[in-house]
């Protein structure tokens, strides 16, 4: 367990003038965006402010704000000293709001944050709050907020709990007198108050990635701290040099766990001009064995416009293109390409690009809908399925030799017509186990026990 000593003494001396014990936890916060913003930015910090070393892990902060219609919300970690993949967060409606105050983000620790030496500092801890349908925030009423803080202040307004007990701030006072909680946005209810608030969260396993892209558009800084980029650089496939980040967005859908996914528009009017294509794709974590999953929406239609195209959507792995290539690749195409016709799911890997040197399986059949897309590579053998159905297994040469980047992306194969026309992809969420081979229910249960833990986001895959 990591012991984070980093200085806070100083804030001592005016409890102790006043002959007054000190709070067991004190939570300063500054803002890092202004009243009226595309994303709200609270910046927090925890400071064991008592006598006894506190882990992080019996702690949980909320940050109260007031909602703007009946829009839902969606939180995110941007930046933490003690790691956003050890941070868990949700936003939950107050069941006696107040005028600044109807709803809060629950922000809680697993046990991997560590502990808080007397003294000691959590260090920064940036957020991001904000509304998936893209509408703007107004904070002048949220309780929390506060412009005139742009350096860390002690705040009250933003309360704390330790193992379940209110140790610190000011709780909105509804018109009962009532600070309980009903409901939540998020994937899973926070507690109400009285009960255990939260409850301690084990660490994350050694070796796994997740993600269910709560984010607020490409430019996200979240985004690209979680190490994902959207690709506006020129080449293949499809129509070459055509990738904007204009067609990526991550808009609320309510049959996706969580409530948000990633959305990839190609659209064309059938001119190389206007054609745009889609792509996100992983940067700096290394992808090699284990099980690669994600939860893919595919579309046999197009969002808008005539039907017709061969337009490709995929979910894929692959290496730098040298002697050591290694590509795993899941293409869907509603309406063929290449020669053969639709739907069909082509799984492919790969052993030279230059060469074309591949094995492939077809299934043809529609996957109109929702799909568990699992890619097993393991102990020498790759394993592509569909809803827990195996498809095709390949080996020998054909297995990964290089570390792969993951890769979402629609593109049109051709244009075989004009007119205006917009094809979608969605993707609920991504999930890769580097250690082993999973099943698809081992996968949903992991799945399942991180949304239930308030996870959106977490990373730990050791570095090399």
């Amino acid at each position: 367990m990591i012991a984070v000593t980093a200085g806070g003494l100083a804030l001592y001396p005016e409890w102790r003038a006043a002959h007054q014990a000190p709070p067991q936890l004190t939570v300063r916060y500054k803002a890092g965006s202004p009243a009226t913003a595309a994303v709200a930015q609270p910046w927090l910090e925890v400071v064991n402010t008592s006598e006894k070393t506190v882990r992080l892990s019996d702690v949980a902060i909320r940050y109260y704000f007031t909602g703007d219609g009946t829009s839902s919300y969606a939180f995110n970690c941007v930046k933490a000293t003690v790691g956003c993949s050890n941070i868990a967060g949700e936003t939950v409606a107050l069941a006696d709001p107040t005028t600044t105050a109807d709803r809060y983000l629950q922000i809680s620790f697993t046990t991997g944050a560590g502990s808080l030496a007397p003294g000691a500092k959590s260090g920064a801890i940036g957020l991001q709050l904000y509304r998936p349908d893209g509408k703007k925030l107004d904070q002048v009423d949220d309780r929390s907020f506060n412009a005139a803080d742009t350096t860390f202040q002690a705040s009250r307004k933003v309360t704390a709990y330790l193992r379940g007990a209110h140790v610190w701030g000011d709780e909105p006072t509804g018109p009962a007198g009532s600070t309980g909680a009903t409901g939540s946005t998020g994937h899973a209810a926070a507690s109400a108050r009285g009960s255990s608030v939260p409850r301690s969260k084990p660490a994350h396993p050694r070796g796994i990635v997740f993600d269910d892209f709560h984010y607020s558009g490409p430019e996200d800084p979240a985004l690209h701290a979680h190490g994902w980029l959207v690709r506006t650089s020129p080449g293949g496939p499809g129509i070459h040099d055509t990738w904007s980040a204009s067609g990526v967005s991550f808009p609320a859908e309510k049959t996706a766990a969580g409530g948000q996914v990633l959305q990839l528009r190609a659209s064309t009017d059938g001119t190389r001009a206007s054609t745009k294509q889609a792509e996100v794709q992983s940067s700096g974590t290394n992808f090699l064995t284990g099980t690669y999953a994600a939860r893919i929406y595919f579309n046999d239609k197009p969002t808008s416009g005539r039907n017709g195209d061969h337009v490709n959507e995929s979910f894929y792995t692959i290496s730098p293109n040298n002697s050591r290539y290694s590509e795993l690749d899941n293409e869907y195409m509603p309406n063929g390409g290449w020669g053969a016709p639709g739907p069909k799911l082509d799984t492919t890997s790969w052993y030279s690009a230059d060469t074309g040197d591949r094995v492939t399986h077809k299934l043809v059949s529609s996957l109109q809908g929702w799909h568990t897309m699992v890619i097993t590579a393991v102990h020498g053998v790759a394993t592509y399925s569909v809803d827990g159905h195996k498809l095709f297994s390949s080996g020998g040469k054909y297995f990964p030799r290089q570390n792969m980047s993951i890769n979402f992306n629609t593109w049109f194969v051709d244009l075989p017509f004009t007119g205006p026309r917009a094809w979608d992809m969605r993707v609920n969420w991504f999930y890769y186990n580097a250690d082993k081979a999973q099943s698809l229910a081992e996968v949903h249960k992991a799945v399942d026990d991180l949304y239930d833990s308030g996870t959106h986001y977490v990373n730990t895959v050791p570095k090399h």
